[in-house]
């Protein structure tokens, strides 16, 4: 059995290298979903041109893994959804100078 929330605040510690700001914040971590023996996350980036997509979604699967190393890592990358700025939380925001 995973700890979500434990995994919510692991993926807080990936920062989005061009911006500055965690991923959770910036809010391109959609869900985080436990089904047998496997860990799915799904996320999306602020746009499909994004020149950190692949370091991103590395790093996702990293800390997860690193956490949960006996259990199946799933990363998906969906558009839907589409990302916008009303996505960041206050924290980012503040962060970006947007509050």
């Amino acid at each position: 059995m995973i700890d979500c929330e434990f995994l919510w605040q692991q993926l807080r510690t990936i920062e989005d290298p061009d911006v500055h700001v965690n991923i959770v914040d910036l809010g391109l971590i959609y869900a985080i979903e436990e089904k047998e023996n496997e860990i799915s996350v799904t996320m999306t980036l602020t746009s499909p041109a994004c020149p950190m997509g692949d370091f991103l979604l590395t790093a996702v699967k990293r800390t997860t893994a690193a956490i949960y190393p006996d259990v199946k890592i799933n990363v998906s990358l969906v558009w839907d959804p589409p990302w916008h700025r009303d996505m960041i939380t206050e924290m980012g925001k503040m962060e970006l100078g947007m509050l």
